[in-house]
């Protein structure tokens, strides 16, 4: 535990950690919006190139790869929130000392609202960035829902755009409840994306879980956190904490962000789970199928 501790929240590149966008990769305005228009327009341009090329919604065969990435984003979402607890954790302990009767401030004010002036530096914006470049690395999953031919893959291209463009607001803006926010994204990603990679290889009793609408529980969690969250800093702004949260005009916009992210579930999972790529309602009609 001490050596995981060092590694995940006390050696020096995470503690002296500070967001730049001159010595960062992938830390630009010019390059986050020229990803989105790209990422967009390629999915976009494939979907249909493949609509007109396959007359039937036959998916083209990808291999091992789509299992493979499933795996690695079940590690590294295992590993951000590890991370981001312990780092958490460690930067609460250090700074108690300066909130006791001196600031309102606790520890649950704290993950839900920053101070205002509060800059992206230290522990949990380091594994907010490190949260922010797995992004780019999840938005290859929409790829794989064009390339699939799955129905809804513009609704999740979309999504993914959304996901990355809110972790870079979260970095620019030392936006308020973006611990909470990771904790929770982390732990459904990694809960989710193990079980996708265990029914999808096979492993052992997989087979009587493939009906488990474990993806579809991992989502309707993580919206309602992230309603709680949003409700506690609109209470906290204008309300319980003096002088308001950091970042509360990127957290407007990430607000609509959030919005459109439900639209996106709503239409995909009203439409019988057509979004959910490797299990759940998909692996309950092929169970079903085979029956």
């Amino acid at each position: 535990m001490a050596a995981a501790a060092y590694w995940l929240a006390e050696h020096p590149a995470i503690v002296g950690f500070r967001w730049s966008p001159t010595h960062l990769w992938f830390s630009t305005w010019a390059f986050l919006l020229g990803f989105l228009a790209s990422y967009v327009a390629l999915c976009l341009a494939l979907d249909a190139f493949l609509g007109a090329a396959l007359r039937r919604r036959k998916p083209l065969p990808l291999g091992p790869v789509p299992a493979a990435h499933t795996l690695l984003m079940a590690a590294v979402s295992a590993a951000i929130f590890a991370g981001t607890l312990l780092s958490a954790v460690a930067e609460i302990r250090d700074t108690r000392w300066s909130w006791r009767g001196r600031s309102p401030t606790t520890p649950f004010r704290w993950l839900l609202c920053f101070p205002p002036g509060t800059r992206s530096s230290g522990r949990v914006f380091f594994w907010s960035y490190a949260y922010y470049l797995s992004r780019y690395l999840h938005a290859a999953r929409g790829v794989f829902a064009v390339l699939r031919r799955r129905r809804g893959a513009s609704a999740r291209v979309f999504a993914h755009a959304a996901s990355v463009a809110m972790a870079f607001l979260w970095l620019e803006f030392s936006q308020s409840f973006q611990v909470l926010a990771i904790l929770a994204s982390t732990l459904a990603h990694a809960v989710a994306f193990g079980f996708r990679f265990w029914v999808g290889a096979g492993l052992p009793a997989a087979r009587a879980a493939r009906g488990a609408p474990v993806a579809l529980a991992c989502q309707l969690a993580l919206l309602g956190c992230n309603l709680a969250c949003h409700v506690g800093v609109v209470w906290m702004h204008f309300g319980a904490v003096g002088g308001g949260c950091s970042g509360i005009g990127a957290w407007v916009f990430n607000t609509l962000l959030n919005a459109a992210l439900l639209w996106v579930f709503l239409h995909c999972y009203g439409k019988r789970g057509v979004c959910d790529d490797d299990g759940g309602a998909t692996a309950a009609r092929a169970s079903k199928k085979e029956l």
